[in-house]
């Protein structure tokens, strides 16, 4: 994650992410359209529906659906392909079961010829060597399905050096620079180590082979399902995400085959209502920001709620209270380095306050980290320490606020006058939301901070809490000096 700031004693410089892969998707439409169905009648011509007819073919080979009767079909969508009801769904049915078998995952991977080369690598690295592998393959038994996944997405991986300057100041760019960093530094080694010792297995993959199976997992892939870390699921892939669907829960699980199978089924269900010949659509995951959304599938939405911006704070090691502080730190959940969220229109994350203080704490107030206060000090900094470490936390986060700013090529007002011209080309569109929104939780920041420089002179600080808890301040708040008798 990005920082906020790089010329701050706390707030810490750009480190970029490794990356998680996640959920399935293609670019969302604008409204759910009528979607021209490939497979049902036939009567949509396009070059690419003998691939698809090849690749429903498989699946009706391979038991996934009913050739006779499908639940779902495919069809051209705004996004793409996507799932079309063949009938009515009420919330929360099954619309497609994908059994084991077609699944693909670590375990196809050892069970085919390169398992034994795949043994050390990462389970997303593996996959992605795999895909590479088969989709070389002339008689590969997953070539129909390979041959149906997109030469590309307009995830910020596979922009231009043009495109990505539209991206200038935004923390989505720093992230995109060193996930394609990461998944580099991951290319170099496993051509080293596997594919130049295997060219029989590996003829022809380079950086941009890798790179491309890297989105298509990241894109394609469902994770943290029971048992199974990172798996595709053929035809379920294919289900596309709807900004209207606010539902978190997710719209799938693995369940048992029945009474009398061992095979694991992937069950995909509506999230909401569906009529025969409309688009399947889910949620994909509401916690995911602008910028997440970019990164891994290459669009936006206007909900506020997705913008977002990652304020990173360090303990620095030259402080003289280091070790002090970071002992607190990790006695609260923290560690030297702290990661906060802030999300447009809505309050600061819990932590933050006190971490800041924390990590400012010094002077007259250093008192407070000696190991007396240790059980009692996160909740002394929950609340205002001093009016010396409040104006501190203060400018620092307003100063980093105004740089991070001056960092971005385009105003909010600029950026805005583009959303409302309208007539964006997708990518344009994506790094116009995403700056624009990150300038807008910056202004938040600093209009929150603003505000409470504004009060430094009201806030309660430590001494007065103490001395009241002591007794030793009246109702007007002047301090009672008891005298001997």
């Amino acid at each position: 994650m990005a920082s906020l700031f790089i010329h701050s004693s706390f707030l810490s410089s750009p480190k970029p992410s490794k990356p998680i892969i996640s959920y399935p998707t293609k670019k969302p439409p604008p409204q759910i359209l009528p979607a021209t169905v490939l497979l049902a009648g036939k009567t949509d011509p396009l070059p690419s529906s003998p691939t698809l007819q090849t690749f429903w073919d498989w699946l009706s080979n391979k038991g996934v659906i009913s050739p006779k009767s499908p639940s779902v079909n495919l069809g051209i969508v705004p996004e793409g392909l996507g799932l079309i009801s063949q009938k009515n769904f009420s919330r929360n049915e099954v619309v497609v079961e994908v059994p084991s078998k077609v699944w693909i995952n670590s375990d196809t991977v050892a069970a085919s010829e390169i398992g034994g080369l795949c043994g050390g690598l990462k389970p997303w690295a593996s996959i992605a060597l795999f895909l590479l592998r088969e989709k070389g393959r002339e008689d590969s038994p997953w070539r129909s399905y390979i041959e149906i996944m997109p030469s590309g997405t307009d995830s910020t991986i596979f922009w231009s050096e043009e495109e990505l300057f539209e991206l200038q100041g935004t923390q989505l760019l720093g992230t995109t620079l060193g996930v394609k960093e990461y998944v580099q530094s991951e290319f170099i080694k496993i051509e080293e180590e596997i594919i130049l010792p295997n060219k029989h297995l590996f003829p022809t993959i380079t950086l941009d082979d890798f790179l491309w199976a890297f989105a298509m997992l990241r894109s394609r892939a469902f994770s943290n399902l029971r048992g199974q870390n990172l798996v595709l699921i053929p035809l379920a892939d294919l289900i596309n995400h709807s900004p209207s669907i606010t539902i978190e829960d997710p719209s799938w699980e693995i369940k048992g085959g029945g009474l009398f199978s061992r095979e694991l089924l992937f069950s995909l269900r509506t999230p909401i209502p569906v009529k025969a010949g409309d688009q399947v659509l889910i949620q994909y995951d509401m916690g995911k920001s602008n910028a997440e959304l970019a990164l891994d599938y290459g669009f936006v939405e206007s909900r506020s709620d997705r913008n977002m911006y990652t304020l990173t704070l360090e303990i620095p090691e030259s402080d003289p209270f280091f070790g002090d502080k970071l002992d607190i730190a990790e006695t609260n959940g923290f560690q030297e380095t702290a990661y906060f969220d802030i999300i447009l229109g809505r309050s600061l994350p819990p932590g933050l306050l006190p971490y800041l203080r924390l990590v400012a704490l010094g002077g007259t107030d250093a008192f407070l980290l000696e190991s007396i206060f240790r059980n009692s000090i996160w909740g002394h900094l929950e609340l205002p320490i001093s009016r010396t470490n409040e104006e501190l936390i203060c400018q620092v986060v307003r100063d980093a606020c105004k740089t991070a700013l001056s960092n971005y090529h385009t105003t909010i007002e600029e950026d805005e006058k583009l959303i409302q011209q309208g007539n964006l080309n997708p990518k344009l569109e994506i790094a116009v939301g995403v700056r624009a929104g990150e300038k807008k939780v910056l202004e938040q920041i600093d209009g929150i901070f603003k505000e409470r420089e504004l009060e430094l002179d009201v806030l309660e600080y430590y001494q007065e809490r103490r001395l009241k808890d002591l007794g030793l301040v009246g109702e007007q708040g002047e301090i009672i000096f008891w005298e001997p008798k």
